[in-house]
């Protein structure tokens, strides 16, 4: 069967389809119920060689491609979103780190998580600008040393107890706008860096995703991901892309559980009095058939914005933008239908739909939200600028 990403046959995919069916999905309930971080499965992504997929082949890393990515968190998604949202964090700040042409141990750093001993995050929103990550209104500070200091109040950072490194940003000295920001990396315990509170949300309650608060943290030349002032480059051709592609690959694996998990309900359970089971009945069918067609729809487009991307096309932002607020809004659709198909039984725990169905709504309210994607799209079709 061809894959909707036009993934030739893969050994990585092959890999994340086998811990999905086991290690992650074994853990993916209690990570869920206890609000844990999946720590067993990130080992087994570790262990594997994920963790370094797209870093490059002689720094270590399997050198695959954003379709491989895309491939393998909708895969891991099918078990575990909250793993599938760590793993798109940890690749994306990677790339980050990959793309970056002054941060002085940026190879070490690419071997490390190619041989799985480091984890990575981002570390971008914070309380004053929200959901605007691509909008720091935390500032470098000259030290006097030609150094810099920094403070900041970073919002729902994923992985935050547990990332090895934050990839974050902040305003350049003298900036007149967020825009003018720069990104750094700072190690997790490092001087002025702690996590504030922990996390207890509707869904996505196994990825960790806490406020962490920088007081006074140094910064140097060293720790640059971008050339000062430059982080809006690295946010929006870097990081938004990855990010974007990730969290729609996330929502269409979740949608793909969804409807599993309806469609052996339908078939298993039934009516005794008559003999029946609830697939017969021409509704929940259709509601099936409704999950179905919204998830070909949502896939064909992230397959297609893969060939945009990687024909170098401008259109391409367009279409990651597209694809993420599709994605986010089939994952919200088919979840909903599921509720609906299952009936009480979605309600209860054992069939999993109900925690598919609060995953879900993660994606409606991580940045860049739909709201935002909306406006964005907008934007880029009547000629105006995104910002």
């Amino acid at each position: 069967m061809i894959h909707p990403y036009l993934l030739e046959h893969n050994t990585h995919l092959d890999t994340a389809t086998n811990l999905a069916a086991g290690v992650v999905s074994e853990n993916a309930a209690a990570s869920d119920e206890n609000a844990q971080f999946p720590a067993r499965s990130v080992e087994a992504l570790a262990a594997a060689g994920l963790l370094g997929l797209c870093v490059p082949k002689e720094l270590g890393g399997a050198g695959e491609s954003m379709r491989a990515f895309a491939a393998v968190v909708e895969e891991l998604a099918t078990a575990c979103p909250s793993t599938a949202m760590i793993y798109v964090m940890h690749v994306t700040g990677a790339q980050a780190i990959a793309s970056s042409a002054t941060l002085a141990q940026r190879d070490e750093l690419l071997r490390e998580i190619a041989a799985g001993r480091h984890l990575t995050t981002l570390a971008f929103s914070e309380t004053g600008s929200r959901s605007q990550f691509w909008a720091p209104v935390s500032r470098l500070e000259p030290d006097g040393n030609g150094g810099f200091t920094t403070s900041a109040s970073k919002s729902w950072v994923t992985s935050a107890d547990h990332a090895d490194s934050y990839v974050s940003s902040a305003q350049r000295p003298g900036a007149e706008s967020p825009l003018e920001s720069t990104v750094y990396l700072v190690r997790r315990g490092a001087d002025g860096v702690r996590t504030t509170a922990s996390f207890h949300g509707l869904g996505l309650r196994g990825n960790d995703s806490a406020p962490v608060g920088i007081e006074h943290l140094h910064v140097g030349g060293a720790d640059f991901v971008s050339a000062q002032g430059e982080g809006a480059n690295t946010m929006l051709q870097v990081v938004l892309p990855w990010f974007a592609i990730g969290t729609a690959a996330m929502a269409n694996g979740i949608c793909r559980a969804a409807i599993d998990r309806t469609a052996s309900h339908l078939q298993s359970a039934g009516f005794t009095h008559t003999g029946t089971r609830l697939r017969d009945l021409p509704t929940l069918r259709a509601r099936l058939a409704d999950m179905s067609v919204r998830l070909a729809q949502s896939r064909a487009l992230l397959g297609y914005t893969l060939r945009v991307i990687e024909s170098g096309s401008e259109t391409a932002p367009l279409f990651v933008l597209q694809s993420r607020l599709s994605s986010i809004e089939a994952a919200l659709e088919v979840t909903d239908l599921a509720m609906k198909a299952c009936g009480g039984a979605a309600f209860s725990k054992h069939l999993g739909v109900e925690r598919f169905f609060r995953d879900a709504r993660a994606g409606w309210v991580m940045a860049p939200t739909a709201d935002h994607l909306r406006d964005f799209v907008g934007r880029a079709l009547t000629g105006l600028p995104l910002f």
